[in-house]
C-alpha cells in the first residue's frame, strides 16, 4: 500500500468519526470489486514538515489528528567506497489537518 493510500484511507475513517470535515466536494473511485464508487473529500492531512513546505504552519497548541505509520525512503553513503545505499522502512508520523494551520507570513 503506497503512502497516498494510507493517508486517504486514514482521512476518511478520521471524517467518520468527526476529527476532520469533509470540503463538499465528490470524488470517483473503485472498490475492491472493481466498482465505481464516489467518496466525499475531506480536508488535507500532511506532516508538519510537508504543511511547511506548502508554506503554512501549524496553529500553536495543536495536536496531531493522527499518527500514522507510513513509508520513509533513506539513503546512507559509504564514506569509504562512496556507494550509495538506499531502502524503505515503515515509519510513524504525526499528521495535522488543514483547519489546524494558518499561511505563513511572507
Amino acid at each position: 500500500m503506497t503512502n497516498e493510500m494510507i493517508i486517504a484511507n486514514a482521512a476518511q475513517q478520521l471524517a467518520q468519526e468527526g476529527a476532520i470535515k469533509y470540503t463538499g466536494r465528490v470524488f470517483k473511485a473503485r472498490d475492491a470489486a472493481g466498482q465505481e464508487i464516489e467518496l466525499p473529500e475531506t480536508e488535507a492531512i500532511h506532516t508538519y514538515n510537508a504543511w511547511k513546505a506548502l508554506g503554512f504552519q501549524v496553529q500553536r497548541g495543536q495536536k496531531a489528528v493522527a499518527k500514522l505509520t507510513i513509508w520513509k525512503h533513506a539513503t546512507k553513503t559509504d564514506e569509504e567506497t562512496g556507494e550509495e545505499e538506499s531502502r524503505m522502512f515503515m515509519k510513524t508520523a504525526a499528521f495535522f489537518s488543514a483547519s489546524q494551520v494558518e499561511a505563513m507570513p511572507a
